[in-house]
């Protein structure tokens, strides 16, 4: 096995040298905020959708379309809005009286790098379009399916459910996000540099990788090593979720209403063997499931009334699982 692991490990090392070069590159636009770039990266080598909450101002726009510059893939933006339609973001189909045919006008949703913003300001016919997208890969218009090209990922920000003019996304939708992550304000040392850098704001990420060394880097990320002790441990952490009293953890029986899906489970153990990718790994360690916990369960984890009224958010509750379940 560990000849084995070393051979994967070479090949991890030949195929992820775009790596570094993507963080550079949005590095020249971001000012800090290196854990928000490693993590819309991760999205990309797994080919999954990212949630981005944060207050305005806070670079979340700006730093998703520094990844999609990186990318040489077509992008585009949607402003979401309450008088948002469906055909907005699907298409639509346009009558030729000469010809007394249809054709399709194919609408944002057809590119590789989606950028939702403020994707709480649409109602529900909007999210429920954008779901076949995120989940199926294909798109209905007019009776005919179109499959979307890959890589295919949505970077969809929010502003916090509390502001003025947001709706609370449906579980469903939340839970098909590998991350919530949660922006903050930029320490004092990385403000000033974004102040002096405001005579530079045309500067733009150059195009360092192609959609074919995304998809390559997915098989070797396929072929990572990840021992049965660590699969064990990513399963119960997600139960710990759902039944608490099973881990000792009797305390959040009573905070905890739902728990975490089994998509949890998949995109844990997915992730871990990504994050390994970017690291040069051929194998996980449990640091690279534990570094990922939050960012991935925080949305999963529906909090009873009784945790609200104690002042408790989703970190704090799964904080305390983390500490709780063996590592292996």
């Amino acid at each position: 096995m560990s000849q084995n692991v070393e051979e994967i490990t070479q090949r991890v090392r030949q195929y992820s040298d775009f790596i570094q070069k993507i963080r550079e590159e949005i590095s020249r636009v971001i000012v800090g905020q290196t854990d928000l770039i490693d993590r819309m990266i991760l999205g990309l080598l797994t080919g999954e959708h990212i949630l981005l909450e944060g207050v305005p101002g806070l670079a979340k726009t700006t730093a998703v379309k520094a990844l999609a510059q990186t990318i040489n893939a077509k992008s585009s933006r949607v402003q979401f809005t309450p008088d948002l339609l469906p055909a907005d973001l699907l298409g639509t189909q346009i009558y030729n009286p000469k010809t007394g045919e249809f054709s399709v006008k194919k609408g944002p949703l057809f590119a590789n790098i989606i950028l939702a913003d403020e994707i709480n300001r649409a109602p529900a016919k909007v999210q429920s379009a954008l779901l076949e997208a995120m989940q199926e890969r294909q798109i209905t218009l007019g009776g005919q399916t179109f499959d979307l090209a890959p890589p295919f990922m949505v970077l969809a920000t929010q502003n916090p459910i509390e502001q003025e003019g947001t709706y609370p996304l449906p579980e469903a939708q939340v839970d098909r996000f590998i991350f919530k992550l949660r922006i903050t304000y930029p320490s004092s040392e990385d403000e000033k540099q974004i102040m002096r850098r405001t005579k530079d704001a045309n500067i733009q990420a150059a195009s360092v990788v192609q959609p074919e060394d995304i998809l390559k880097a997915r098989e070797v990320i396929d072929s990572i090593y990840i021992d049965e002790n660590l699969q064990d441990y990513i399963v119960n952490i997600v139960s710990a979720t759902r039944d608490p009293k099973a881990f000792k953890l009797d305390s959040l029986a009573n905070l905890i209403q739902f728990g975490a899906s089994p998509r949890a489970s998949i995109f844990l153990y997915r992730a871990s063997k990504a994050l390994a990718f970017m690291n040069g790994r051929g194998y996980v360690v449990p640091h690279d499931v534990k570094s990922l916990g939050l960012d991935i369960l925080r949305h999963r984890v529906i909090l009873s009334y009784e945790a609200e009224a104690e002042d408790l958010d989703a970190d704090d509750v799964l904080k305390q699982i983390f500490d709780a379940v063996e590592v292996p």
